[in-house]
């Protein structure tokens, strides 16, 4: 059940078996049926997952009901709500499954102890950090400076992955968009 974990943390830092055995130690493995919560707004986040299978996704509710979702996590990608887990405030988010999931959880005091101890697992988790700073600030741009076409076009080239097993309506909930408005823009992009 760690396989893929272990893939990315060796594509970023190599651990020995050794190593591995020590922070398999530390995670624990977790199921989640399809629309099946991780985190619920107003609780306290305390992992920070790690997707093995399956697809989820945080989101905030406005005072409309209307979902706004914030990130999408597949295989390989991790998703919390990072300012909770972070702070211990409660979370502004929820964190649902679009399947049926497979997940590899570390919890806060886990994180911090192997932070303290481990300089590989530091070093991970700052790559991490940067990699997901990076992604923000790429569609943070986007969105200031992009057409919305350009910007769904960016998105599919991204992402084709996400394209092919997310619900057209959620792509535009992640893109602030109307699913009318990303309905359009598809049929626009594909008359080109």
């Amino acid at each position: 059940m760690y396989t893929l974990y272990f893939q990315h943390f060796n594509s970023k830092v190599r651990l020995t078996e050794e190593e591995q055995e020590l922070i398999k130690s530390y995670l624990t493995l977790k199921k989640l049926r399809k629309k099946q919560y991780l985190l619920q707004e107003g609780d306290v986040c305390k992992v920070i997952a790690f997707v093995e299978k399956g697809a989820l996704r945080a989101y905030s509710v406005d005072e409309n009901s209307n979902e706004h979702i914030i990130q999408f996590g597949l295989e390989g990608w991790t998703i919390s709500d990072l300012y909770s887990f972070l702070t211990g405030e409660p979370a502004t988010y929820n964190i649902d499954a679009l399947e049926d999931s497979e997940l590899v959880l570390i919890s806060k005091s886990a994180h911090e102890e192997l932070l303290q101890t481990m300089p590989k697992y530091e070093t991970f988790t700052r790559l991490n950090i940067t990699g997901a700073y990076l992604a923000m600030q790429r569609r943070l741009t986007s969105i200031i400076s992009a057409s919305v076409e350009e910007r769904y076009q960016d998105f599919i080239n991204l992402y084709p992955h996400i394209v092919q097993r997310v619900p057209q309506h959620m792509i535009a909930s992640y893109m602030g968009l109307t699913p009318e408005t990303l309905s359009r823009i598809r049929k626009r992009i594909s008359s080109k």
